[in-house]
């Protein structure tokens, strides 16, 4: 639906706070409502053509960081539409600066729909140290 809007292009990659090699991006959800992180199944990430696996990655919303492997049980917190979360991916060498392609592809379990929703982007971020 509203996938143009999936990736977050005004901040780029911004290092991870935590200064381990990797990055963060900021990202949407795709559909015009708000889901129980229980309803996001995925939110996969993709760094010039190679796929990040999930557990290299966290998901955080309202200053809670998730892994995705605890999202399936969140019932008691939701990702609104327009509402930025950021998701923190660890790489084996730190990020070399300037732009790298990013692609988020986001899987939601949405109850009325008969297939799942979700969306995919692709975008040129740059990284800044």
């Amino acid at each position: 639906m509203f996938d143009q809007y999936i990736v977050c292009d005004d901040h780029g990659i911004r290092p991870r706070p935590d200064g381990r090699p990797g990055g963060v991006v900021e990202v949407r959800m795709p559909y015009y409502r708000g889901l129980f992180l229980s309803m996001v199944e995925a939110v996969d990430l993709t760094l010039d053509g190679e796929p990040v696996p999930a557990g290299r990655t966290t998901f955080t919303v309202h200053g809670t960081t998730y892994t995705f492997d605890r999202m399936p049980h969140v019932t008691d917190d939701r990702w609104e539409m327009g509402e930025r979360a950021q998701l923190a991916f660890a790489t084996d060498r730190p990020l070399a600066e300037g732009e790298h392609q990013v692609t988020v592809a986001v899987r939601l379990r949405i109850s009325y729909m008969p297939v799942p929703g979700g969306g995919r982007t692709t975008k040129t971020l740059t990284f800044v140290r």
